[in-house]
């Protein structure tokens, strides 16, 4: 095989592990076997140890990538991450809907709901398509780089399936679902290790691990909730 086969050849494989990742893990609907899926991340990481200088970032090879860090390097949020303000019952409720009346005096307001994930508000940046780095709220205006850690949850893109632009940033939840809390803590007890909390903790944890790989085993999922960057969306 030349080297311009191989290019070929490696492209399409990121395009078809990607397009199985994105039916297992986002619509839960595989239609390849296990056994299928795994043949086809071999015959991709043998072509890129042949020729390393074709391993791009948004190779499915690399969500586990690089040693462990020392530590985490800050971020600056363009765009400041806030945190939600509760309203416990009804009366909290119409007080904030005549605060933002105030604001927009006049103005027709709609309203949308959606489930609340309990985890690990975080951001992500996307260059030309491509994922870029991932950060946490932090103190809501400056937060961590978490990028490798991201990279290993598979719910998570590497490469956006809409047409490109510059930047597109997305924010979300980073969450760990029922299954893996209860898998990770029975590890935890096997280990004589000190048992999670609550889903929530074991994800934040699990985020601000400084071993990617760590991370990795953790089986985290990831729900988006807000586009920063204006694509021309008209609704929620």
């Amino acid at each position: 095989m030349t080297r311009q086969e191989a290019k070929k050849r490696i492209e399409k494989l990121k395009k078809e592990i990607s397009e199985h990742d994105y039916l297992y893990y986002v619509l839960d609907r595989p239609k390849i076997s296990d056994q299928a899926y795994d043949s086809l991340k071999r015959e991709l990481i043998e072509l890129e140890k042949k020729y390393p200088e074709l391993v791009t970032p948004d190779s499915p090879t690399q969500r586990i990538g690089g040693p462990p860090l020392e530590k985490f390097q800050k971020v600056r949020h363009k765009v400041p991450m806030l945190s939600l303000q509760d309203a416990k019952d009804e009366e909290e409720f119409q007080a904030w809907e005549k605060r933002i009346a105030k604001l927009v005096p006049g103005a027709k307001i709609d309203y949308y709901g959606e489930i609340k994930m309990d985890g690990l508000a975080v951001t992500l940046i996307y260059k030309n398509g491509i994922f870029f780095r991932g950060a946490t709220r932090g103190d809501g205006r400056i937060g961590e780089d978490i990028t490798q850690n991201i990279k290993t949850i598979k719910s998570i893109p590497l490469s956006l399936r809409t047409k490109a632009r510059d930047e597109i940033e997305i924010r979300g939840e980073v969450f760990m679902p029922e299954k893996a809390f209860t898998k990770l803590n029975e590890v935890q007890k096997e280990a004589g290790q000190p048992l999670f909390a609550n889903p929530r903790n074991a994800a934040a944890g699990s985020v601000r691990q400084l071993n990617p790989k760590i991370t990795a085993s953790r089986q985290l999922d990831f729900f988006a909730y807000q586009i920063i960057t204006d694509l021309g969306q008209k609704t929620h």
